[in-house]
């Protein structure tokens, strides 16, 4: 009895740690509040942003002009032809070189909501192989990441997908952007990006 009431009470305490503050960071009209990197293309259609492999067939980036540390981001994706892309968290550029880390959109089986490092540690954590078939490819899918000092928790379609904890990831800072991938023939639409802001109270 006495365990379940601590248990109970700790479950209180993080419900009550952190004040919310909502920004959308799509307005579906354009791309306000965003910066491009690369020449790949991104642009918005019928309230939807999109991503599609350019002439070049390089990676492509579109980053919030803004910095955001601790949050839960929740967003909508539909994967078209390849669909390989990411949402970066903390991560900043120099030129088309990013430095950060990515929260994996891929093909089925390609570890979508795991966490990778690019020019760096590489993957970090992958999700179980089962978790993966909740992916709907072709279709909209709902992903969250909650990101917090150092922990790093990402859902897709409900299912928890990893947890982290990482020391590198918790020293940190940049922006949020969403990747495409090279290689061309890729082509990703992104809906509903809303993101709240995590503070200790």
């Amino acid at each position: 009895m006495k365990k379940t009431i601590l248990i109970a009470l700790a479950l209180i305490a993080v419900h009550t740690m952190f004040a919310q503050e909502t920004v959308q960071l799509f307005n579906g009209k354009d791309l306000d509040g965003w910066v491009k990197h690369g020449e790949e293309k991104w642009y918005v259609e019928n309230g939807e942003l999109i991503c599609e492999s350019g002439p070049k067939a390089e990676y492509g980036y579109l980053s919030t002009k803004d910095f955001y540390q601790d949050f839960e981001l929740t967003l909508e994706f539909k994967q078209e032809a390849d669909g390989n892309s990411g949402v970066f968290i903390r991560s900043t550029f120099e030129g088309n070189k990013v430095s950060g880390w990515q929260v994996e959109v891929a093909p089925p089986g390609k570890h979508t909501g795991g966490i990778y490092e690019s020019y760096g540690r590489q993957w970090l954590i992958k999700p179980d192989p089962e978790k993966e078939k909740v992916l709907k490819m072709g279709e909209w899918n709902t992903m969250k990441i909650r990101v917090f000092g150092r922990y790093v928790t990402t859902w897709l379609n409900g299912v928890e997908m990893v947890n982290l904890r990482d020391d590198i990831i918790g020293e940190g800072k940049g922006a949020i952007a969403l990747q495409i991938h090279d290689g061309g023939g890729i082509k990703v639409r992104w809906r509903n990006i809303v993101l709240k802001k995590l503070e200790v109270q």
